[in-house]
């Protein structure tokens, strides 16, 4: 397995992300972290790291530039620009499927709070690339007219404790063309800190991916 850091070109910026390559990937899967966070997050980190054991590659990026990121920290009005956060992620979608080390992988999209809308704005711009998603404690209702647009099947992560997302999910499940499953998390609130919730969110999410990679062989 390998790690390296990288730039990628999306939207008119530079992000810098990681990518960790198994020796022989299963598909690739692209993380679109939630707003105020970064590639450090540490729960993405945490399904990053489990999902790379499960044989998949994984790439974490950053949504803002450092520049950004300084402005949103005064203003935290960039973290909610739904679609600057669209156009970030299919750009990364598109670096992922021209660079040389992830072209010939299967790619799936994973989406924390509001990345969740961003992951499936990039599904719903790149239909014949996108093969799957997944959201955690998502809030998938921001992707607006997006949504009917997604093909690939989709799989709504919330926690139990979490009542209005669970609400908003099901809101955006119906506006979804795709297939899509809404899972609830027993005993999870909107982060998932409590013990054994992240690990059942990094169960669900492999074998999301795992059986909707296989169509794409």
């Amino acid at each position: 397995m390998t790690s390296s850091a990288i730039a990628l070109q999306a939207a008119g910026a530079e992000l810098e992300g990681e990518l960790i390559l198994p020796y022989t990937p299963l598909g690739i899967v692209v993380f679109a972290h939630g707003s105020g966070s970064s590639r450090f997050s540490t729960r993405n980190q945490q399904v990053a790291h489990n999902l790379s054991e499960q044989g998949f590659a994984t790439l974490l990026f950053d949504l803002l530039t450092a520049e950004e990121n300084r402005i949103d920290e005064r203003t935290r009005e960039l973290r909610f620009d739904i679609e600057l956060i669209g156009r970030r992620m299919t750009g990364a979608v598109d670096w992922v499927a021209q660079a040389p080390e992830t072209r010939d992988l299967a790619i799936g999209l994973f989406g924390a709070s509001t990345g969740a809308a961003a992951a499936l704005i990039a599904a719903a711009e790149r239909p014949d690339a996108v093969r799957a998603v997944v959201s955690r404690g998502g809030r998938p209702d921001l992707a607006g007219e997006a949504l009917p647009g997604v093909k690939a099947p989709t799989l709504l992560l919330v926690g139990g404790q979490d009542t209005q997302v669970i609400e908003l999910n099901r809101q955006a499940e119906a506006r979804l063309h795709a297939p899509c499953e809404l899972r609830i998390v027993p005993g999870a609130s909107h982060l998932f800190e409590e013990p054994g919730t992240l690990e059942a969110v990094q169960s669900h999410a492999g074998h999301w991916f795992r059986e909707h990679f296989r169509y794409a062989e």
